[in-house]
């Protein structure tokens, strides 16, 4: 009996030792994410007991250990506050930690820093063999032989003009009406919608995306300290009942989507998902950023929430990245014309000037015709390579969400007891970067699914190492 008294003890002793840590894990996520800002007073022993659903005792020890770590600081007959300075913000330590199998910024990076030897069926780019290199080597020389201003000097904040214009004329054969000086040219999607989310939100509010969405939609929310709901997404668009009733709970400021190839599931929105979409975001004063960086892989044009709004509650962003190359960092911002003098300071504040010799290269391969001719060329071989793709993952078991989607991605399910985090690791010591569907779904409803870039997906090695890795 007085062993079984020991062990008793022994376990509410690790039990205990167990909240104390959870506690102050909870604490000092709390710091590293600023939800407690410098010198903030912790909340009360009692007040943080009850929210945490543990004793006092435990919630005192906790904040006793933290202090004698210098984690947090002591004032008797006070409290307890957090430091009066933070080290510098940890992406990785705001919110849960998660796996970094399907951390999205372990994805990000696992594909940047691969060698020649990695497989890449989970990046989101082009192989570098299918972008127009002679043509780029052209453009380069052309550029070269530009004046000295134009190879040594800042470009102005909103862009070229002559590129916004020719942008201009592209975009309204999409049925977007904008001026030119409403196109302010960035150095990337990514950057446009950075500039965006400092321009219209504020830390702690409330961001809706799709579920599952581009997963550095999540990472880069989080930087902006953004509170991040999702919604469903379907082959035609949001969820539209789920999507009113996040717009009821939650407020939100901001919704970023794709509207034309959806990012990872290559969906496209139907005209009446995105009418009934603009109608809710009008009574509930919500602001659209739609990322349309998939627009030149369409083969016949998709709805653009845009052009039906007119650019009144609607952003519109592109860029040359998956299209063009990954190293002419060259995107655009379509917004209201009374955003633009705002985003044109911010735009200063932050980087200055524009990239200019990036947009005097694009619009000379947009103007000779090469980039037009590369279009039709690749899209022809991204069709071929998306029937291959999706016949090779059936036939190991492997279903695609929807059939022959246009774009660069198959969102695909696993057979049931697969997950797909696993299938990252196993496939990652076989020189294979996967991209596992958790690192899209904020909600983490989709560990039975992966995404797959077609046109990384050329080598008889992956469909090998999937049909092992499933098997084991």
């Amino acid at each position: 009996m007085k062993e079984l008294a020991l062990e008793a003890d022994g376990a509410r002793t690790v039990l205990a030792i167990t909240l104390v840590e959870t506690v102050m894990a909870t604490i000092r996520q709390r710091i590293s994410a600023r939800s407690l800002t410098p010198g903030a007073r912790l909340p009360s022993i009692r007040a943080f007991a009850k929210a945490m659903q543990v004793s006092k005792s435990t919630v005192v020890e906790a904040y006793e250990r933290l202090a004698a770590e210098g984690a947090i600081r002591s004032r008797p007959g006070s409290g307890f506050y957090a430091p009066g300075s933070l080290a510098p913000l940890s992406l990785a330590e705001i919110g849960p930690r998660l796996d970094r199998a399907i951390d999205p910024l372990w994805v990000s990076r696992q594909s940047l820093e691969a060698g020649d030897e990695m497989l890449k069926p989970g990046c989101g780019w082009m192989p570098a063999s299918w972008m127009p290199q002679s043509a780029l080597r052209r453009a380069l020389r052309t550029v070269a032989r530009a004046d000295d201003v134009d190879l040594a000097d800042y470009g102005t904040p909103l862009g070229l003009p002559p590129l916004r214009q020719l942008l201009a004329r592209r975009m309204a054969g999409h049925g977007i009406e904008v001026a030119p000086e409403q196109i302010m040219l960035t150095e990337s999607g990514t950057q446009a919608i950075d500039l965006l989310c400092r321009f219209l939100i504020e830390p702690g509010d409330t961001v809706l995306l799709d579920d599952p969405c581009y997963f550095n939609f999540h990472a880069l929310l989080r930087a902006h300290r953004a509170k991040v709901v999702s919604v469903p997404y379907t082959p035609s668009g949001p969820d539209i009942e789920l999507f009113a009733q996040a717009l009821a709970e939650h407020r939100p400021r901001l919704y970023i989507t794709n509207s034309a190839i959806h990012n990872p599931t290559g969906a496209i929105l139907s005209p009446v998902t995105a009418h009934r979409l603009l109608k809710l975001a009008d009574q509930s004063d919500l602001t659209i950023i739609e990322d349309d960086i998939f627009a030149d892989f369409e083969h016949s044009p998709a709805p653009r929430l845009a052009a039906f709004d007119g650019l009144n509650r609607v952003v519109h962003i592109g860029s040359f990245s998956k299209t063009l190359s990954a190293s002419v960092r060259c995107g655009f911002i379509a917004a209201p014309r009374d955003w633009i003098e705002q985003l044109t300071d911010l735009k200063i504040a932050t980087t200055f000037g524009g990239g200019r010799l990036a947009a005097e290269l694009v619009l000379t391969l947009l103007r000779d015709g090469s980039y037009r001719k590369h279009m039709e060329l690749l899209r022809a071989r991204l069709s071929r390579a998306m029937g291959e793709t999706g016949a090779r993952l059936k036939a190991i078991g492997i279903t695609p969400w929807i059939d022959q989607p246009a774009g660069l991605f198959l969102w695909c399910s696993l057979p049931d007891g697969v997950d797909a985090a696993e299938m990252a690791r196993r496939a990652l010591a076989d020189n294979i970067v996967l991209a596992p569907g958790n690192a899209f779904s904020l909600s983490g409803t989709a560990s039975r699914f992966l995404r797959f870039n077609v046109a990384q997906c050329q080598d008889e090695r992956i469909f090998r190492v999937l049909k092992a890795a499933m098997a084991r």
